[in-house]
């Protein structure tokens, strides 16, 4: 059994703290749509540091460097209800929701 759960954009049925979004960074394009669905102010773009750039795949660093760097961060992660509209509205499928 994994600890992710996968979301449905059905409405919020966890306490916060309960769940938190992953984002893989070797997915994430930084569209900010995950962005503009939270309720909760979850996630917020930023610029992938550069030391995080080195660990990413091939793929990863052709897409990050494509798109300046730009990425969702899950900045207020502890505010997450485990709505899954994130999940939903990422066009990479980039994020995942964790049982923490």
């Amino acid at each position: 059994m994994t600890n992710e759960l996968q979301g449905d954009g059905a409405d919020c049925k966890r306490e916060a703290g309960e769940v938190a979004p992953v984002i893989n960074r070797d997915r994430c394009e930084g569209k900010a749509d995950c962005v503009a669905v939270c309720p909760y102010s979850v996630f917020a773009m930023g610029v992938l540091p550069a030391p995080e750039r080195r660990s990413l795949s091939l793929r990863g660093k052709v897409k990050g460097f494509a798109h300046g760097w730009k990425q969702a961060f899950a900045v207020n992660a502890d505010a997450c209800h485990a709505c899954g509209l994130c999940v939903a509205a990422c066009p990479e499928r980039a994020i995942v929701l964790r049982r923490v």
